[in-house]
């Protein structure tokens, strides 16, 4: 094996770092993000006194999808996730365009989450909100996300952890405060509101669940991945589901119109605690988007990597730091393009399709669960976190996805097929590589 293939490879030079704990924050801060803090109001407008029980509803149906993911992930050791599973169901191709898709979205949503901080503290500090102050910070951001996590996947989750703790602390405060308004007729409404457009309103609920499958892509830098990841993914979107649960009880509780244009948490805390409630879920709201940027700066630059172990993309994104043990090439890559499109805005087109892109490939990876089941070997299927009930749950996820999936866009859907045709020019590219590296 040459040089170039070793470095491409990979395999023995990740550590596994990540154990139950850091592999619960990395799908916690992959779910938990700016989406929380916008939502309430918009599913208020359409669901009124229902939408804590919709966001309930939408996140038991997404358990259908993380589920499907658990016992995927069980069956691999490697990093990579969902280019492992479709590429190991439906071939190179198809798993070159789930990761390099995958990876597009997460690029557009860490720079349209950079620049959602830089508002946000720009509320408290506006120096920051514009000119030089707004770039100081998306550069601040960019530079030091990516230097802690080329020092190390540790210190990735350990950042994680912080900014986990700043993020949620303030939020339970808010609900523990908020709980002497709520009452038995808004939880159980004698009178149920009519639901407008429910599948739109399903759509934008969804971007609040999305995002659990960042934990599969670090299978080859966590501890017995087999046993932690299904464990994880599994408990992990629960908490969540009543977390968000709460939160939305609580706003549609304390405000005296949640359904109100432009109506935030930060209304909420105004509300219960005054000025001080106001800057202190402001600054949650900083933390929360921190933790899920650190989130798609741990786990995103894998895909790159992941498909560069499969000979997909050329062996420069397949590098190892030999310090770090950690894929600096790929988190450079992401690094320098996250903070490109967040000075310049040029991302924006991409985050339209985003939702779309990432539903696209959970319907690639749910499809892949019945040759990856025929295809393991007795020792392995034993050893897999298996779905009780055969294919019910799959086919409830898959349905799911393709439903929700069936309320976006033209402009969404043209935007995804963009991206496709990118990625198998991308794909010709590498592939002509490999041909000319063999003669």
């Amino acid at each position: 094996m040459s040089t170039d293939q070793k470095q491409a490879s990979g395999k023995k030079n990740l550590l596994r770092g990540i154990g139950m704990a850091g592999a619960v924050i990395l799908v916690l801060n992959s779910i938990i993000g700016a989406g929380i803090f916008a939502l309430p109001s918009a599913v208020a407008a359409s669901a009124g006194i229902l939408s804590p029980w919709l966001f309930l509803i939408v996140g038991v149906l997404v358990i259908t999808i993380v589920l499907t993911f658990a016992e995927l992930a069980s069956y691999f050791k490697e990093s990579g996730g969902p280019v492992l599973f479709t590429t190991s169901a439906f071939g190179p191709l198809a798993g070159f365009s789930t990761g390099w898709l995958l990876f597009i979205s997460r690029m557009a949503a860490f720079a349209a989450n950079t620049t959602v901080m830089a508002l946000y503290l720009g509320a408290v500090i506006p120096w920051f909100s514009e000119g030089i102050g707004r770039i100081v910070l998306i550069v601040t951001i960019c530079v030091t996300l990516t230097w802690v996590n080329i020092l190390g996947v540790k210190e990735g989750v350990r950042a994680m952890a912080v900014i986990t703790v700043f993020k949620i602390v303030p939020i339970v405060l808010l609900i523990i405060l908020g709980m002497q308004h709520v009452s038995g007729d808004i939880l159980f409404p004698d009178t149920l509101p009519k639901i407008d457009n429910i599948g739109s309103t399903t759509l934008l609920l969804i971007y609040a669940f999305v995002g659990f499958e960042s934990a599969t892509i670090m299978s080859g830098e966590t501890k017995n991945p087999k046993e932690t990841l299904p464990r994880a993914l599994v408990l992990t979107p629960i908490f969540v589901g009543i977390f968000y649960f709460l939160i939305v009880v609580t706003f549609i509780s304390v405000l005296d119109d949640p359904a109100a244009e432009g109506a935030t948490l930060i209304d909420v805390g105004r509300e219960l605690m005054g000025p001080k409630g106001a800057l202190l879920i402001t600054f949650a709201a900083f933390f929360s988007i921190g933790g899920n940027l650190s989130s798609i700066m741990l786990a995103v630059p894998r895909l790159p990597f992941a498909l560069a172990e499969k000979g997909l993309l050329p062996s420069w994104f397949g590098h190892v730091h030999k310090k770090y043990a950690t894929p600096s090439n790929s988190i450079l890559m992401l690094g320098g393009l996250g903070l490109a499109f967040a000075l310049s805005g040029s991302f924006v087109w991409l985050a339209v399709a985003s939702s779309l892109t990432r539903l696209l490939s959970y319907v690639l990876c749910i499809g892949s669960l019945p040759i990856i089941r025929s295809k393991a070997t007795e020792e392995e299927r034993a050893a897999a976190y298996r779905l009780k009930g055969g294919y019910t749950i799959p086919i409830i996820a898959l349905m799911v996805c393709l439903f929700i999936g069936a309320q976006s866009t033209l402009q969404s859907w043209l935007v995804t097929g963009g991206l496709f045709l990118v990625g198998l020019v991308l794909y010709a590219i590498a592939a002509q590589g490999r041909k000319e590296a063999d003669k």
